[in-house]
């Protein structure tokens, strides 16, 4: 193995099974593969989660950041995905059921992760374990990732409780309960925050699921309309946007301040051109698997994010998406 002198991160977006894409941007970054690992003689990668699902490619995928990750050369926080594939297969006992209920839509969620490692059991079996160990964010001395969203007052809570930033086998059990601290830490940095529609209103969102909710930016400045405030790439509809936000609804929101280091994460499937959404939060989830672009930031500790500090590439449609 190389010896790494770090000087800075190379943070990616969700990968979604797009393997052959991953290395394109890799490569695009500096990385080369030394005895099976992708590396860079100065620079550090760190993957925001959602490396399965959906795409083509999932194992491959997972292989090459695992290697990248086992190496010591990448960290790679834990996705919604991620999560939901633990909970999908703990087995509860004394309720005789799953974490995550074996429900037609959430089996269609990872589908193509159970289809693409059927032959492969004993291997899926040690991608779990490997799961289960990844964190659930990074608090760096210049910067933090995440996956959806960084609630500064639930992470200090956990970090103050259990001491760190992974996930034990009773905490992601203990997240199963809706009223629990471990449902709202795991729901919240995973998933995002999100405000619910009006009664009797549903949004069909691009990946086929009907949703009676839409997700909230955590970052917003004194919003006052759902306008200010929606997070999402399906857009709400029309007549909805400029409907003033409860007490109740700004109460539940949180803000990120300006103050606070940078913070990536990925998540929400967007479109166009990379730039920071403040000068100290950026997404990095650019729908890689819905043909969009997998995208990184190289951060070199800087505190104001940079237009000029991303860099990306389409998705290969031909290896990555037309298999």
């Amino acid at each position: 193995m190389r010896q790494v002198n770090q000087l800075g991160y190379d943070i990616i977006g969700d990968v979604h099974g797009c393997a052959f894409t991953l290395v394109k941007l890799l490569e695009k970054l500096g990385y080369r593969d030394f005895n099976g690992v992708y590396q860079h003689p100065s620079r550090k990668a760190i993957f925001v989660g959602d490396i399965l699902d959906r795409g083509p490619h999932i194992r491959e995928a997972i292989g090459l950041v695992k290697a990248m990750v086992d190496a010591g050369v990448a960290e790679c926080v834990m996705g919604n995905h991620e999560y939901n594939a633990l909970g999908y297969h703990i087995w509860l006992p004394d309720q005789q059921r799953y974490l995550r209920d074996h429900t037609a839509r959430n089996h269609r969620l990872l589908n193509a992760t159970l289809e693409q490692y059927k032959k492969h059991p004993n291997e899926w079996e040690q991608v779990l374990s490997w799961i289960q160990e990844r964190p659930l964010f990074l608090n760096l001395p210049a910067c933090r990732v995440v996956h959806a969203c960084w609630d500064s007052d639930l992470i200090y809570t956990y970090e103050c409780n259990y001491g760190g930033n992974h996930v034990s086998r009773e905490l992601l059990i203990e997240s199963g309960e809706e009223t629990s601290f471990a449902y709202l830490l795991m729901d919240r940095l995973t998933r995002g925050t999100d405000i619910a529609l009006p009664p009797g209103i549903e949004v069909v969102g691009r990946d086929g699921f009907s949703r009676k909710q839409f997700r909230t930016k955590f970052w917003s400045t004194d919003p006052q309309t759902y306008a200010d405030v929606v997070f999402q790439p399906d857009p709400l509809p029309t007549y909805l946007m400029n409907t003033p936000l409860s007490k109740a609804e700004r109460k539940c929101l949180l803000h990120y301040s300006a103050q606070e280091i940078p913070v990536f994460v990925g998540h929400y499937w967007l479109t166009g051109v990379p730039s920071p959404l403040t000068p100290n939060v950026a997404c990095l989830d650019y729908s890689a698997v819905k043909y969009g672009r997998l995208v990184a930031y190289r951060f070199d500790g800087e505190a104001v994010l940079s237009a000029d500090k991303f860099v990306s590439v389409v998705v290969d449609m031909k290896s990555d998406i037309g298999h």
